[in-house]
C-alpha cells in the first residue's frame, strides 16, 4: 500500500494539490466533546447548520458506513503581494483573498473527480468526494492525517504552506495505511490572535465566531453590532488578518491556478461602486464568486459600514441615496453612515422623509442613537 499512496500522492501532485495525507474513515471522541461544547455555549451563531446532525458530523462513517480510508488534499490559492493592502485604502472594499474570484469549490470538485475515477480505475473500490458541502470536519482529519495542526486562529496550518489553502476529501472503501498525525508547531506565538481585529480570537484553539469579521460579514444575517463595526474597517466579505500574521505563511508558496488569481473589479473595487449594486447588478458581478451566496442586501450592509468607517465625507451622499431602501439591513446601515459622514443639514433632510418607508426597531434606533 505504500506504493498506492506514494502514486495517489503523485496524481494529485499533477492535478494542483501538493499535499496530499491519509488517515482511517474515522471519527475521535475528541472531536465529538470539542462539538458539544462549543454548540452548548452557543458560538455557532447563526449557523444553524453546524447543530444540524452534530452526531453525523463527528463521525464519517455515519456519511458511508462502507468508507474506511479518507484522502485528504490541500490545493493552495494564496497569490503574490499583501493581502492586506487594501486596508489602507478605506474608499475601496476588501474582499478576502480566496472570493477575489471564482468559487473555489467549483475548481476543486473538478479535479477531485478526476482524481477519484483515476483511483477507482487504478486500484479498484469505491469512492465518494466532498468539498466543504457535507458534514466532515475536514480540519480534524486534516491533522489526522498529517497535513497540519489547528493553530491558535484554528485555521489549519501547514509546515510546507502555510495557512493558505482549502481542503477537501476522498472516503474510498479501499482501506489504505495512515499516516502520521501532525502535532501543533504554534509554540507561544500569539501573532494571529494580536492581529484579530475583533478580540475574536481567545486563546490557543479558541475562537468566538460571533465577533469573527469573517462570520459577521458572510454568514450574519441579522444587523451587525454597533460596537463591532468600527473594527470592521473596510473589509467587506471575509477577514484575512489573522492568516496574514501567521509566521508559517513564509513558507506558504503562491497558486498556480488562474481561478484564484483576482478579476480585475474585484481587487480593489471602489465602494461608492459596490454600494450602488441593485440584485441584478450584485448577481451580475459576483457571477461565479462564493460573495454571491451572501446575497444583496447582506453584502451592500458591509458596504455601508465600510463607507462609515471611511472618513470620506463625499460618500454620506451614497448613504443618503438608500435610507430609504427596501431592506431593513441596508436602511440601517446607511443611517449609520450617514450619521457618521454627513452634515447636520443632510442628516436632518434624511430624517424629515425617513418615515416613506415602515422602518423596524433597529432603524429607527440607528435613527435615534447618538
Amino acid at each position: 500500500m505504500i506504493a498506492v499512496k506514494d502514486r495517489i500522492r503523485a496524481k494529485a501532485r499533477d492535478l494542483g494539490f501538493p499535499e496530499t495525507g491519509f488517515a482511517a474513515a474515522l471519527g475521535r471522541p475528541q472531536w465529538r466533546r470539542n462539538l458539544t461544547d462549543w454548540l452548548a455555549e452557543g458560538r455557532q451563531g447563526d449557523m444553524a447548520w453546524m447543530a444540524e446532525n452534530a452526531d453525523r458530523r463527528t463521525e464519517p462513517r455515519t456519511l458511508w458506513p462502507e468508507a474506511k480510508s479518507a484522502v485528504v488534499l490541500a490545493m493552495p490559492y494564496g497569490v503574490p503581494g499583501d493581502p492586506l493592502s487594501l486596508l489602507a485604502h478605506p474608499e475601496r472594499g476588501s474582499i478576502c483573498a480566496y472570493a477575489r474570484n471564482r468559487d473555489y469549490h467549483d475548481l476543486v470538485k473538478k479535479r477531485l473527480k478526476m482524481l477519484a475515477g483515476w483511483m477507482v480505475a487504478e486500484f479498484g473500490g469505491e469512492v465518494k468526494v466532498f468539498v466543504d458541502t457535507a458534514p466532515v470536519m475536514e480540519k480534524p482529519l486534516a491533522q489526522e492525517a498529517g497535513l497540519g495542526w489547528g493553530g491558535r486562529h484554528t485555521n489549519l496550518v501547514s509546515r510546507r504552506l502555510g495557512s493558505w489553502f482549502v481542503l477537501s476529501e476522498i472516503l474510498t472503501t479501499l482501506d489504505i495505511p495512515p499516516d502520521a498525525p501532525e502535532s501543533d508547531h504554534c509554540g507561544r506565538c500569539r501573532a494571529c490572535q494580536d492581529a484579530c481585529p475583533t478580540g475574536a480570537i481567545e486563546g490557543p484553539g479558541r475562537l468566538d465566531p460571533r465577533r469573527c469579521i469573517s462570520y459577521l460579514t458572510i454568514e450574519h444575517k441579522g444587523h451587525i453590532p454597533a460596537g463591532l463595526r468600527a473594527a470592521m474597517g473596510n473589509r467587506v466579505y471575509g477577514c484575512d488578518d489573522c492568516l496574514a500574521a501567521c509566521p508559517w505563511n513564509k513558507f506558504a508558496p503562491p497558486t498556480r491556478e488562474a481561478d484564484f488569481f483576482p478579476r480585475a473589479e474585484l481587487a480593489a473595487p471602489l465602494l461608492a461602486d459596490l454600494v450602488r449594486l441593485d440584485d441584478s447588478g450584485f448577481r451580475q458581478v459576483f457571477a461565479g464568486s462564493p460573495v454571491k451566496r451572501v446575497g444583496r442586501d447582506r453584502f451592500v450592509r458591509n458596504v455601508l459600514i465600510a463607507i462609515g468607517n471611511s472618513g470620506r465625507s463625499e460618500l454620506a451622499a451614497v448613504a443618503r441615496d438608500l435610507v430609504e431602501d427596501q431592506s431593513p439591513l441596508v436602511r440601517a446601515m446607511a443611517v449609520w453612515a450617514l450619521k457618521r459622514l454627513g452634515t447636520a443639514a443632510l442628516i436632518a433632510e434624511c430624517r424629515g422623509r425617513r418615515m416613506a418607508v415602515e422602518d423596524d426597531a433597529a432603524v429607527l434606533a440607528e435613527w435615534e442613537s447618538g
